[in-house]
C-alpha cells in the first residue's frame, strides 16, 4: 500500500472524528475488546444490580460454554391487566408483556425462541447493534419461525442501555396482542454511582371492547387499555425506594400509535439515556416530564430524598382511564332530570344518566359493568378513591426500609396534608366566601 493512501486514510478518520458528536465518539471507544466468544458472562449482584420489572416476571438463563443461554416461548396467553379485566393475547412464556430479559456488556447471548402461536413469527433486537441475519425482519433478514419450529439467535452484546424485542413479521397483529419486550443490557464495569433501585417499565395501549377479552389489532385511534408492563391501574404495582436511594427508571414505548408524556410528582429528574445510549452529565438537563416516543426507550435518574407516596403516569388525561369510549355525549352541566323520569317510566326503571357533574363520582357508584370490564377510574387510596385508571403507578419512598415490599400507604407527619380550612383560618387571612364571582 503507498503511504499517501494511508496518510490519507488518516486524515479521513480524523476528519469524520471531529464531526462525530460527543456521546458516538465515546461509545466508540469503549476500553473493552470483544471477541467472537464475548466476555466471561456478567453475574448478577456481582457485577450489576438487577434490575426491577414490576408485575411482569424475568426470563431465566443458564450459562453453556461460555454463552448466556435463553429460551423463549412464542404462545397465547390469557392475560390480566386488573383484577376484573382479562384478554386473550400472544405473549411469551406465559407474560404479556414478554418476561424482561438481563444480561450484561460483552455477554455472548444464545436465545431460542419457539412457536407455539397458530402463525409464523419472528423476534427483532430493537436497538442492540447485532449481525445483519440476527435482526429478526422475517423475509428480509431471515426465514420466518413457522408453527412447531425453534430457532436460534446468537450474537455478542456490544453495548450496554435499555433496548426492547418484538415480531417483525406481521407485527401489527402480534404487538397488538402483546408481543414485546424489555431488554436490558447492564455496563461490563459497574459505574460509580450506579443506581440502587433500577426499574423497568413497558409502555403500551390496546382496544377492548367492554364484554369482550381478545383485543383489536385493526385499531388505530380509539385505544382505551393504557398500560404499564401490561397493567392499568389499580392493578399496577408500586416502585418502593428507600429514602436515599439513586433510582433509575427505563421506560421503553411499542404501543402501535401514541407517544406517552410521562410524570412523576415530587421530584426533577435528569434524562440519563435515549435508545440505549447513555447522556454525559453536562449534557443531561433536570425535568419531571419525559415524553417516551413510539419505538423509543428513554431511561430517568434521581435521588429519593423525599418519602412519600408520588404518582407516576402518563400526562395525557384520557391514557389513565379505564376503557373510555370516545362516543358518549357531553353532559357537562345539562339538567337531565326530566329525561331520566321519562326514560325510568316507559323502558328501563333503573336509568341515570351520567356525566353532568362530572365523572369522579362514578368511581364510587358501584354500578354494574359488563362482563370482562373495568370502571373508568378509581382503586381505593388512603383518603378517598384515587380517580385515575389506566397508565398510572405509585413511586413509593420511605425511610429506613430494610426489604422493598409493598410498606403500604405513606404516613404522612403531622401538619404536612392539605385539609378542609378552619372559620379561623378564613378569618385570619381575609378569605371573604361570601363575595360572589361576577356573571
Amino acid at each position: 500500500m503507498q503511504r499517501s493512501a494511508v496518510v490519507g486514510g488518516v486524515a479521513a478518520v480524523a476528519s469524520a472524528a471531529t464531526f462525530m458528536p460527543r456521546r458516538l465518539a465515546a461509545a466508540e471507544s469503549s476500553p473493552i475488546t470483544y471477541t467472537g466468544d464475548g466476555l466471561a458472562p456478567g453475574q448478577p449482584d456481582a457485577d450489576y444490580t438487577p434490575a426491577v420489572s414490576p408485575n411482569n416476571p424475568k426470563l431465566p438463563w443458564k450459562v453453556v460454554d461460555g454463552a448466556k443461554v435463553f429460551h423463549l416461548v412464542a404462545e397465547p396467553v390469557e392475560h390480566e391487566f386488573a383484577p376484573g379485566l382479562k384478554g386473550s393475547g400472544w405473549g411469551y412464556n406465559g407474560s404479556i408483556h414478554g418476561p424482561l430479559i438481563e444480561a450484561v456488556e460483552g455477554d455472548r447471548v444464545r436465545i431460542y425462541v419457539t412457536n407455539h402461536l397458530p402463525e409464523g413469527t419472528t423476534v427483532h433486537w430493537h436497538g442492540i447493534l447485532l449481525p445483519n441475519g440476527m435482526d429478526g425482519v422475517g423475509g428480509l433478514t431471515q426465514k420466518v419461525i413457522a408453527p412447531g419450529e425453534t430457532f436460534k439467535y446468537e450474537f455478542v452484546l456490544r453495548q450496554h442501555g435499555t433496548f426492547m424485542y418484538h415480531p417483525h413479521h406481521d407485527e401489527m397483529t402480534q404487538m397488538a396482542l402483546g408481543m414485546m419486550g424489555l431488554f436490558v443490557v447492564h455496563p461490563r464495569t459497574r459505574p460509580a454511582g450506579a443506581p440502587e433501585r433500577d426499574f423497568a417499565l413497558m409502555l403500551s395501549e390496546w382496544k377492548i371492547t367492554p364484554g369482550t377479552s381478545r383485543p383489536d389489532p385493526n385499531e388505530m385511534t380509539d385505544f382505551n387499555v393504557l398500560t404499564m408492563n401490561g397493567r392499568v391501574f389499580p392493578g399496577t404495582e408500586p416502585l418502593v425506594a428507600r429514602t436515599g436511594d439513586r433510582v433509575r427508571i427505563r421506560f421503553g414505548n411499542l404501543g402501535a400509535m401514541e407517544h406517552h408524556p410521562i410524570h412523576l410528582h415530587g421530584y426533577q429528574f435528569q434524562l440519563a439515556e435515549i435508545d440505549g445510549n447513555p447522556i454525559p452529565p453536562e449534557r443531561q438537563w433536570r425535568q419531571n416530564t419525559v415524553l417516551v416516543p413510539v419505538g423509543s426507550t428513554h431511561a430517568v435518574e434521581f435521588g429519593a430524598d423525599a418519602p412519600g407516596d408520588w404518582a407516576l403516569h402518563c400526562h395525557m388525561t384520557h391514557h389513565v382511564m379505564n376503557q373510555m369510549g370516545h362516543g358518549a355525549l357531553n353532559l357537562i352541566g345539562v339538567d337531565t332530570d326530566k329525561i331520566d323520569a321519562k326514560v325510568r317510566q316507559t323502558l328501563l326503571p333503573d336509568f341515570m344518566q351520567m356525566g353532568q357533574d362530572g365523572y369522579a363520582s362514578m368511581s364510587d357508584m358501584n354500578m354494574g359493568t359488563p362482563p370482562n370490564s373495568i370502571p373508568m377510574e378509581g382503586g381505593q387510596g388512603p383518603f378517598d378513591t384515587i380517580t385515575m385508571g389506566g397508565m398510572f403507578t405509585i413511586l413509593k419512598v420511605r425511610d429506613g426500609l430494610t426489604r422493598y415490599n409493598d410498606p403500604g400507604w405513606y404516613v404522612h407527619p403531622p401538619g404536612t396534608v392539605a385539609v378542609a380550612a378552619t372559620r379561623e383560618d378564613l378569618a385570619r387571612d381575609g378569605i371573604d366566601l361570601s363575595v360572589q364571582k361576577k356573571a
